[in-house]
């Protein structure tokens, strides 16, 4: 059974999106969707540099973007579960069929936005701390006024606050956690300071009409899989500022059987937990075209019939 996946904010780096434009069709797909949400991916995807592409208004709807334009480059594939981490849930639910492709991109880039705005309120980030127990981890962060924004499992949870309280965690890390890495985000996302932009995301999202998903949908709230298209984009809303859990996603994905995962563009970082967190199960992160034909390979030994 194949899992689809698509990774969230930070995954993204300067010219990630340059060879997959070289694609057929791949050009006038993009340019189609920069016009629709008023944002030169092409630009932001090949010629930006780091500062550029870490603005939560520009990196969400980009990653979005990317991981539909790879998925795409796959060709025809059926996955039995689809999911996405923090902004990689609008691809998921695209790939679901819930929204179409400009949809998503559209909410996305109204979420980025109003993210954006949010973060800007307070000097906000996030830190990723590998190593450590969750049960020592989170009362610790707690205790330091930070917030588990993303429980990730394998060991790896992100905590989110003030830049204060992320210079408080430099300093008095919890036991077991071997390293703080600072992510390249704007704002404490998944976290009470992002209360702002779900009211503005509420708004936007009453002009959509969402369909049931046509795969099984996995969410970061609490791991389970939901059948009803409105209840998805609820979530996707409520998320903003709700805690990110890809730890019981992927005890879903194991409990529903997978077999493989695909991550798409820029692909790396959930295969990497994957690794850790599901043994046996064969991963493939899509990072350039050149992993096309092993992701192909994947689907036609694991993929639905």
């Amino acid at each position: 059974m194949l899992v689809l996946v698509a990774p969230g904010q930070g995954a993204q780096t300067p010219g990630f999106l340059t060879p997959w434009l070289e694609l057929p069709g791949a050009a006038d797909r993009i340019a189609a969707w920069s016009d629709a949400i008023e944002l030169d991916l092409v630009h932001y995807g090949t010629k930006a540099d780091a500062d550029e592409i870490r603005d939560t208004a520009v990196a969400q709807p980009l990653l979005v973007a990317a991981g539909l334009l790879s998925a795409a480059a796959l060709g025809e594939v059926t996955p039995g579960v689809v999911a996405g981490h923090s902004v990689g849930e609008f691809t998921a639910a695209a790939f679901a069929g819930v929204l179409d492709d400009t949809a998503a991109l559209r909410l996305v880039r109204t979420r980025g936005r109003a993210m954006a705005e949010a973060a800007a309120i307070t000097a906000t980030g996030m830190s990723a701390l590998l190593g450590g127990d969750p049960e020592v981890t989170v009362p610790h962060l707690e205790k330091l006024g930070l917030t588990a924004a993303n429980v990730n499992g394998a060991g790896q949870i992100v905590a989110a606050g003030t830049l204060e309280q992320l210079a408080a965690l430099e300093a008095d890390k919890p036991e077991g956690v071997r390293r703080v890495v600072a992510l390249k985000v704007a704002g404490a996302f998944h976290t009470h300071h992002m209360a702002p932009a779900v009211a503005t995301l509420e708004e936007a999202a009453k002009e959509l009409s969402p369909a049931a998903p046509v795969v099984r949908y996995v969410s970061n709230k609490d791991g389970q899989v939901v059948i009803d298209g409105a209840e998805v984009v609820a979530r996707l809303v409520g998320q903003v500022a709700n805690p990110v859990r890809w730890d019981l996603c992927m005890e879903t994905f194991q409990e529903l059987g997978a077999t493989a995962l695909i991550e798409v563009c820029p692909g790396g970082t959930l295969t990497g937990i994957a690794k850790r967190a599901l043994p046996g199960v064969a991963t493939v992160a899509l990072k350039t075209p050149d992993d096309l034909d092993a992701a192909r390979t994947l689907i036609a030994e694991h993929a639905a019939v």
